[in-house]
Parts: structure tokens; sequence; C-alpha cells
């Protein structure tokens, strides 16, 4: 069955410091993965380079990156990979309070198995008001209500947001359900990786997709490669 991630990379540093695109693709390969939703990823020439095209590079895969930051050629952001058919329907930013880090979502259509997928990556911020916002403009119709955005369909992302949040309780409100939810195991934290105690990195899944199974890798590798453990769901498409 296909398999999906969603994996906050800190700018490919290690909980070591050091800064390893490679690493992290090394981790991302071992999840073999079809569908990848990176946050926290940088193109900066002549310090950090282009961290997402050396992950994509690695796993020989196509890479739409949104830069929700940019800074006199320092660009950061999300990105979503795959080595699968797929065109990008829409990379923006969602709403921002006051002059707090801006974010964004990339909403990219795959092929998985003859049918076309929408996905949508996002990061949501750290304020639990702008977290509502940005998770109500998710549910509106420039994304998962846009005509264009048909089952199948799967969100994903570093949400910033425990089960106990107001922008987790208004997502469930809507048409997508929360993949780890679904399986009848209790679900397993991502952040942060040396005592994963928090679950704020989500998989959700619309009505056309179905859930066989989540897991958090906690290999060596991917105990150091970020701050964050990669979330994968194996998932199957109507």
């Amino acid at each position: 069955m296909p398999r999906i991630v969603t994996y906050n990379v800190r700018r490919c540093v290690g909980l070591d410091r050091g800064q390893s695109p490679e690493r992290i693709a090394r981790v991302l390969r071992a999840c073999k993965a079809d569908v990848i939703g990176l946050q926290e990823i940088d193109i900066m020439p002549g310090r950090t380079g282009d961290q997402v095209g050396a992950v994509a590079r690695a796993l020989g895969m196509e890479h739409h990156f949104f830069p929700a930051l940019r800074l006199a050629g320092y660009r950061y952001g999300i990105a979503l990979l795959t080595d699968r058919p797929c065109r990008l329907v829409k990379a923006a930013h969602l709403p921002r309070a006051g002059k707090l880090e801006p974010r964004g979502a990339v909403w990219a259509a795959v092929e998985i198995d003859g049918v076309e997928v929408q996905v949508i990556n996002t990061h949501l911020g750290l304020g639990g008001r702008e977290r509502l916002a940005q998770a109500e403009a998710l549910l509106g119709p420039d994304w998962l209500g846009h005509p264009e955005c048909r089952e199948p369909r799967i969100l994903i992302g570093d949400l910033n947001a425990t089960p106990l949040s107001r922008a987790y309780k208004r997502l469930a409100q809507g048409p997508m359900r929360d993949a780890q939810a679904l399986l009848p195991r209790p679900p397993q934290c991502t952040y942060p990786n040396a005592l994963p105690v928090l679950r704020i990195d989500h998989v959700w899944v619309g009505e056309g997709v179905s859930v066989a199974d989540a897991r958090v890798p906690r290999d060596p590798l991917a105990r150091v490669a970020s701050d964050h453990l990669p979330l994968v769901v194996e998932f199957g498409v109507a």
C-alpha cells in the first residue's frame, strides 16, 4: 500500500547540531514513502545550500517548495516530494497574526494507483488564535473547500496543535479525519524527539482514503536527525 510521511526537519539540523540533508534523506528512505511533506526546510546559496533539492535528489523525487519566509536570498518553508506523477495546484500563505512567522500550505494532485489524490502540506503557527484562523482557512474555499479539492484527499503537516487545541478540534469538525485516531491502538507522539510526549504532527484523511497503519520511526538515525520524529501513514484510495 502507498505511504505518506510528514516530517519537520528543522533546517536539517540534528540533535547533535550537525546539519545534514543527506541524513534526513536516509531517514526518509527508510520510511519507503510515496509522498512526503517537509516543514522547516530552507534554501540559502553559499550557506545551507538547496536543502529541498538535495533531499529530493537523494530520494529520486520531484518536489514543490513554498518559501513562506524570504529574506535577502534566504528562503524557508515547506515542501511536497513524490516519485508519483504530480502537478502543483497551489502554494500560498495562510492568515498571519501581526509580525509572527509567516506560514503557508502547498497543494498538489498526486496520482496514486491510478487515482488522483489531493495532498496539502502545511505548517501552522505557534499562537493558538493564529492557528485557529489558519485551520479555518484550510477548511475554507481556498483549500479543502475548493471545488477542485475533491476526494480522495489528505492533509498533512506540523500543525503545532495537540488534540486538545482549538485548531485540532476545529479541523475535527470538518470533512477530514485524524489518521491515527482511526486505528485501534493509541496514537504515537512525534515531539520532542528525545522524549516524544506531544502529538502535533498529523495526517488527516478524507472519506475517500482508508488507513491501514501509522507509525513513528524511532531508530537511532531518526532519533538524532531532527527535533521531530517523522509520522508515516500507510493508506489506500477508493
